[in-house]
């Protein structure tokens, strides 16, 4: 995954942070949580605020 791949990141979170509202997760939080997803394979660097931002959106969608 690369961090372009916002919907697929927000489905993974979602299945390693079931008890996480992703409402309350602070974006240092998100970036860490991630480059540590299994199937990331992109430069940790670019994960800047507005990808952060679109991946907490598609993440809340996804358990709404």
């Amino acid at each position: 995954m690369k961090w372009t791949d916002i919907n697929q990141i927000a489905i993974e979170l979602a299945e390693a942070h079931p008890e996480i509202d992703p409402k309350t997760v602070r974006f240092t939080d998100l970036h860490n949580w991630v480059v540590e997803l299994e199937e990331f394979d992109d430069d940790h660097n670019h994960g800047g605020e507005k990808i952060l931002e679109a991946i907490q959106m598609a993440w809340i969608d996804e358990i709404e």
